[in-house]
């Protein structure tokens, strides 16, 4: 099962990361691509933990492509650089704003895939 599990996660890894490479071409407004791929992820990852797939599943999709498509990273990374290049305030207001919304988009996420269960 290691291995089936391994591979699930490097499949749904390789998927997320094409994705987020995909999304971050497509939007090309510094922090809003960013921004964006956290949302999307949550909302996804609630909907996968909600929906209630195999072991094997829930790891290609929670773990392997959800947790490549979003960035906290880029998202650490976006917040000091608005905070370098416009004002705290403004950084302040992207990393509170992503995170409520990201949380919001789990929740989102979890009610829509538990009613789809």
């Amino acid at each position: 099962m290691a291995l089936v599990a391994a591979l699930a996660v490097g499949v749904g890894g390789s998927a997320g990361t094409l994705a987020r490479y995909a999304v971050g071409n497509a939007i090309e407004q510094r922090g809003l691509d960013t921004f964006a791929v956290n949302v999307l992820g949550s909302f996804a990852l609630g909907v996968v933990l909600a929906v209630g797939l195999g072991d094997t599943a829930r790891l290609a999709f929670g773990v392997g492509f959800c947790g490549a498509f979003t960035t906290f990273s880029s998202f650490a990374v976006e917040s000091v650089r608005l905070a370098e290049d416009e004002s705290v305030g403004v950084a302040a207001v992207y990393a509170v704003g992503t995170l409520v919304v990201a949380l919001l988009a789990v929740v989102l996420g979890s009610e829509i895939g538990g009613a789809i269960a």
